[in-house]
């Protein structure tokens, strides 16, 4: 397999690990939004997040907390963002499930979803075609 974060996984390309376990791989982000920048991914490839496994979701969901707490004691940070980029229009550059946890401090210059306001009918509107697909 020419995945990237499999080849981390598998020891033949080096990383700066700081976290692991049977299922999980932490490391440090070579190209950081900001210090403290770390990837959670699950061991077991998986291209996105709706390719995962529930277990491999359980086993990433529950370490994130124990990685973020990490990450803002170690950039001294007053918060962090978590995010999956899912698909390359949504700008996930590797196709391995991985989750984002950026430390975050106040004047970083990082804007992150900053829409514009909806329209309540428009809101409404899309409301319902979720709510049918999510029962279908």
């Amino acid at each position: 397999m020419d995945c990237l974060f499999c080849k981390i996984i598998n020891g033949e390309v080096p990383a700066q690990v700081v976290y692991e376990d049977k299922s999980v791989l932490a490391f440090l982000d070579l190209f950081p939004s900001n210090p403290g920048h770390v990837l959670v991914v699950p061991k077991k490839h998986c291209e996105n997040l709706l390719d995962a496994s529930g277990e491999d979701l359980r086993s990433l969901i529950s370490v994130i907390p124990k990685i973020a707490t990490a990450a803002l004691k170690s950039v001294e940070c007053e918060g962090f963002n978590l995010a999956v980029n899912n698909g390359q229009v949504a700008g996930q550059v590797i196709p391995h499930l991985h989750f984002h946890i950026v430390p975050r401090i106040e004047g970083d210059g990082h804007e992150l979803f900053h829409g514009t306001r909806a329209k309540v009918e428009d809101l409404e509107e899309i409301k319902e075609k979720l709510r049918r697909n999510l029962s279908a």
